[in-house]
């Protein structure tokens, strides 16, 4: 018996929270947007009234103003959005266990069980579909397939409201045409090399011969070939599952553009007490410093080191990043993002490699930090600061209060 998986995604999700929120927006055109104070101005979803003036996704709020002068400019409410996204969960567990998260708005249901009790799986997709509008009052796109690449395109094949049935029968009709960047984790870098050599289409995709796709794309390309064909078998986790956690780290784009090592020096610590917090937190260290850099230009660059031991406390963190920072950094244009992940990580308890000679020094540095999260839990995140980070107070963000959602990585 073949699988039965369902991709919901709640349209315009961000955008139509805020009009549910505010009824008096929903015949307006509306754009929720990230601060412009803080260089995040950028529409990060819209309604369908601003879309239909040509507003996109991802581009600065000036630009959208141009398009459609009228719009208006709503600022991000993570909190409401993580609400209103907690209850649609909850109708998804009415039909399933099987239900795994793709953000925040975007969610794969196993309901092949299901069937048994509830019809088919397009008769569950738009019974859970109207059930979202009538309880909840937003509406939902749903793909029905037999694998989960292929009902992620069902549920953005016809939008809003929608259901899109896709099967061993008629995908060649629905995906082959479709552009190969609509495929998953084909990203701008990808697409170029695929254009390069004629393929447009899923289709072209599809029918290109496997060793072809691995020369230009190595492993990769084998990947993508089997979602063009429908060969994928990645299973819906479960409700409960827990990734495990290989790296822990956050970036921010800075408020304005980082001309010099000094600047990259506070944005160092701000990053490196986040990571080290989060870290304590979970109770792990790590050995393995990473940074992200990404220029005015939008290019960027990562690189990495290992530490001499396992650690969590922020000061050897930010003293490796930094190393590694003015090790491969020109300065030959200013940085617009920065970022710092430790990886490599195992339990705070585990066995760690001793050293006579700093040793003391490394203790004090992991009891100072505990004492400081302890007051920091008490008396909120900037009742102790570091001095460096007093030095521009613009650049000192706290990147743990944060609630940017992320897509969890198909690949666990």
């Amino acid at each position: 018996m073949g699988k039965t998986i369902l991709h919901a995604d709640l349209n315009n999700f961000y955008a139509s929270v805020e009009c549910l929120y505010n009824p008096e927006l929903r015949d307006k055109a509306v754009a929720v947007c990230g601060a412009q104070a803080t260089r995040h101005g950028i529409v990060l979803a819209k309604n369908y009234a601003a879309k239909k003036a040509g507003v996109v996704t991802g581009e600065a709020i000036w630009q959208a103003k141009i398009k459609c002068p009228n719009l208006v400019i709503v600022q991000r409410n993570f909190q409401r959005y993580i609400k209103v996204a907690s209850i649609v969960n909850r109708i998804y567990k009415r039909y399933t266990n099987l239900v795994e998260a793709f953000g925040i708005d975007e969610n794969w249901l196993d309901v092949t069980e299901s069937t048994r009790l509830f019809g088919t799986g397009e008769e569950i997709a738009n019974e859970i579909k109207e059930t979202i509008k009538f309880e909840v009052g937003i509406t939902a796109s749903v793909g029905v397939s037999y694998n989960k690449i292929f009902a992620k395109l069902g549920s953005d094949y016809k939008k809003p409201d929608a259901v899109t049935v896709i099967t061993e029968h008629n995908y060649k009709t629905i995906v082959w045409p479709l552009p190969v960047n609509d495929l998953m984790y084909v990203g701008r870098s990808t697409l170029r090399k695929l254009n390069n050599i004629g393929i447009t289409t899923i289709g072209d995709l599809a029918n290109t011969p496997l060793n072809v796709l691995k020369n230009l794309l190595g492993v990769w390309g084998q990947t993508l070939w089997i979602f063009a064909n429908g060969c994928d078998e990645t299973p819906v986790c479960k409700l409960d599952y827990e990734p495990v956690i290989k790296g822990i780290g956050n970036s921010l784009t800075a408020p304005r553009d980082l001309v010099c090592n000094e600047d990259i020096k506070i944005l160092t610590y701000v990053l490196a007490e986040s990571v080290g917090e989060r870290l304590r937190r979970h109770h792990l260290k790590g050995r393995t410093v990473q940074i992200w850099v990404r220029d005015k230009n939008l290019e960027s660059i990562e690189r990495q080191a290992k530490l001499f031991r396992h650690t969590n406390a922020t000061a050897e963190i930010a003293e490796k990043a930094l190393d590694i920072f003015v090790g491969s950094w020109n300065w030959k244009e200013a940085i617009r993002s920065y970022g710092i992940r430790v990886t490599d990580l195992v339990t705070a308890d585990e066995y760690v490699q001793l050293s006579l000679l700093d040793d003391e020094r490394h203790l004090k540095r992991e009891l100072l930090d505990r004492s400081i999260d302890k007051i920091r839990g008490r008396f909120g995140h900037y009742s102790v600061q570091r001095s460096v980070l007093l030095k521009d107070r613009s650049l000192n963000a706290n990147p743990v209060e944060e609630n940017t959602i992320h897509p969890v990585s198909w690949f666990r």
